[in-house]
């Protein structure tokens, strides 16, 4: 298995945002290579896609030197400036220091809900394609329009969908996110993780029941050859060990074929970032 969502971090070194609130308590201390090699190891992942926490030149620098050092960690999604106008060069350079699969930005924390669609903003994001790297959308559902036409500017690029756009189940809405998601899954060029979604439900509560309505909604709209696991850990320990979290998954695709469940567990990461 590949898990294509997973973070690492280290609050004594470096400020996370989005980390504030003694809700996030739980989970502000440093996480490790060493952590992550526990956990997986135990669940029988045996390669992993390492994604940015903060908008930082240098954290991306650290992501693919441990990338290169720990054979885990396949593929690397960082964070670069999309509006730099050497962005190009900047690419190239990262792709020289690691294995650089994709860029991703915290959307989700901008205000413009149409931030996606500043022109500056559409360049970076055709410079990304040219460099044949991925996208990852972190967006909320609000922003779903916004991301469905980027895909539909550029369908050369490829675009992931981070935690399927977070729905609302603690809340157990549906509209406008089913809408949003079944739209931009019209878009080829977009594939959409099943992740973090225990963290949208009731941390302490929430049962497998309570996200199928949602998993069964981007498996009907995305497909199972244009989805991909992933565990948001350690996010994901507000809600969920990293084991519980992929025994729901295997518990939510146990509809799929074999080959089906393959495809979602391992290939179709392996396709999306072009690991090796």
């Amino acid at each position: 298995m590949i898990d294509a969502h997973h973070h690492l971090w280290d609050p004594s070194r470096r400020a996370y945002p989005w980390m504030a609130g003694a809700a996030l308590d739980p989970i502000r201390r440093p996480y490790t290579v060493d952590d992550l090699r526990a956990v997986t190891e135990a669940a029988g992942v045996h390669a992993t896609v390492l994604v940015q926490t903060v908008s930082s030149d240098e954290e991306t620098a650290e992501f693919l030197a441990t990338a290169v050092a720990e054979p885990l960690i396949a593929g690397v999604v960082g964070w670069v400036d999309l509006a730099a106008p050497d962005l190009a060069d900047r690419l190239a350079f990262l792709r020289s220091q690691g294995p650089l699969v994709g860029v991703r930005h915290q959307v989700e924390s901008e205000p413009d809900e149409d931030w996606l669609l500043r022109p500056e903003i559409v360049a970076g994001l055709s410079t990304v394609a040219s460099a044949g790297l991925t996208y990852d959308l972190l967006v909320r559902p609000a922003q779903l329009p916004a991301a469905t036409e980027v895909a539909l500017r550029l369908p050369e690029l490829r675009l992931v969908l981070d935690h399927a756009a977070k729905p609302p189940i603690a809340a157990g809405e549906w509209e406008p996110w089913a809408s949003g998601v079944a739209a931009l899954a019209g878009r080829e060029n977009v594939v959409c993780k099943v992740s973090g979604l225990v963290t949208e439900a009731d941390w302490p509560g929430w049962e497998v029941g309570h996200l199928r309505r949602y998993v069964d909604h981007v498996l009907a709209s995305f497909g199972p050859a244009r989805l991909l696991f992933g565990s948001d850990w350690p996010v994901c320990e507000l809600a969920a060990s990293y084991e519980l979290v992929l025994d729901t998954a295997v518990a939510l695709t146990s509809g799929l074929s074999d080959a089906e469940r393959l495809a979602f567990f391992e290939h179709n990461a392996r396709r999306v970032y072009h690991l090796a």
